[in-house]
């Protein structure tokens, strides 16, 4: 599989397609419109092959063979890692909008910064970047950024990504600050000091296994704190990659209570549980580790009640020296981006969720969250499709997937859902190799 940057285009009419828009619930046959850049129109009248009436004249036409065309994948989460890399495996994936951890390097907790990283996503011409600000300086949990301005230049939301913000007073003050603002803060739910020597997730297979383990409670004490101090100070607070079930019950209550509170999980947590680690298989240590398989359960329900308000795919790619290490001492995390769409279509094809229910959770729901206009397909609107088929199946090959790294917790796993087509501003920018 290749991504590819075409030249610009003009008009484009994409019939005999299931159309899917999760944001107003249609699924049935139709057809999109785009003009350069921007979606022109949609809708059941530009199903039929043949440039159908209300084209304009000269319009290429693209035969999707009824396959399902949507908005394009918008990713709440990842890693950015080498920028070319990042946005190639993003395409592949059929992920048209990521939004990238401040841990960078230099980290983006400086206007010009946030500025940069936009500016070379867009010079690439594949997925559209935009970044997280850092919540605090450095990354150091110590003093807080400058949020105001950061947000000014183009931060979508404020995190310091694969850190907690240990300090209670320092989460106040973000909190209570950002909700000036309207802006929200997300935090990695992990208390360090319960954390900081296990490995992977605390119970039998950790014992099992001889490796130190974090316990659930890790999670969740972190997450109660910061629902009190939401509550405390009125602000707007998201919760990333939840995994345990005590989690999810925690904001379930805190939602009924009405806070400003969201959250999201990633594939790894509704997909897989501790097990995957099978023999010490570096592939599967991931931060938030992978938990026990009533937790996996519990994430499922939180989907489907909608407890969990988006997926994440949670991208982090590690080089391979970090991963071809004694378990302890590999790094966590994997890729994500190429796998995004496949893992989350088993909670459809496993009858947990509809189709549009699945879609919406990887397009306008998290493209909502992050203010990001993106996720739905809409009247001048940009131009970011993806075309794929929910039922093809493949099987997960790390070393194949597009990508610098190469390292999936899902490598070797039986999929369903191929992206055949990746569109960015009217722009064919993936399709896979044949």
């Amino acid at each position: 599989m290749a991504p590819r940057k075409d030249a610009p285009v003009g008009a484009v009419v994409y019939t005999n397609a299931r159309l899917l828009d999760p944001e107003t619930g249609f699924d049935g046959e139709g057809g999109v419109l785009t003009n350069g850049e921007t979606i022109a129109d949609f809708g059941p009248h530009l199903f039929k092959k043949g440039v159908p009436k209300g084209a304009p004249k000269g319009a290429k036409e693209v035969d999707c063979q009824g396959k399902c065309l949507g908005p394009g994948l918008v990713d709440m989460r990842i890693e950015l890692g080498d920028l070319a890399a990042t946005v190639s495996a993003a395409v592949s994936g059929g992920v048209t909008s990521a939004v990238c951890l401040p841990n960078t390097q230099p980290v983006i907790d400086d206007m010009s910064v946030v500025e940069f990283v936009a500016r070379r996503a867009r010079k690439l011409g594949l997925a559209k970047v935009y970044p997280y600000g850092a919540l605090t300086k450095g990354l150091e949990g110590k003093e807080l950024a400058e949020i105001g301005l950061l947000a000014e230049a183009g931060a979508c939301a404020f995190t310091d990504g694969t850190k907690a913000v240990a300090d209670a007073q320092v989460m106040r003050q973000a909190l209570s600050y950002a909700s000036t603002f309207g802006l929200m803060i997300v935090q990695h739910p992990e208390e360090p000091s319960l954390a900081e020597d296990g490995v992977m997730n605390a119970g039998e297979t950790a014992t099992r296994l001889g490796l130190t383990g974090i316990p659930l409670e890790a999670e969740v004490i972190m997450i109660e704190r910061d629902l009190r101090l939401a509550e405390l100070t009125g602000g707007r607070l998201h919760i990333a990659h939840v995994s345990t079930g005590q989690s999810i019950e925690a904001v379930r209550r805190a939602k009924a209570r009405g806070l400003n509170v969201t959250c999201d999980t990633a594939p790894p947590y509704f997909a897989l549980n501790e097990t995957a680690i099978g023999d010490y298989r570096t592939f599967a240590k991931l931060s938030p580790p992978l938990r026990a398989e009533e937790d996996r359960q519990a994430v499922v329900e939180g989907l489907k009640d909608g407890t969990i308000d988006a997926i994440a795919s949670d991208h982090t790619p590690r080089d391979e020296e970090s991963k071809r290490l004694p378990f302890a001492q590999a790094a966590p995390g994997g890729m994500g981006l190429n796998t995004l769409l496949a893992v989350s279509l088993e909670l459809h094809h496993n009858g947990h969720l509809g189709l549009l229910q699945v879609l919406k959770l990887v397009t306008s729901a998290p493209a909502r969250l992050m203010g990001l206009p993106a996720g739905r397909l809409e009247k001048d609107a940009p131009a970011d499709l993806v075309l794929f088929d929910p039922d093809a199946g493949w099987k997960v090959d790390a070393d194949v997937l597009a990508g610098k790294t190469k390292n999936s917790p899902f490598d070797g796993r039986p999929v369903q859902g191929r992206v055949l087509l990746t569109v960015v501003d009217g722009r064919p920018v993936f399709r896979p190799d044949t």
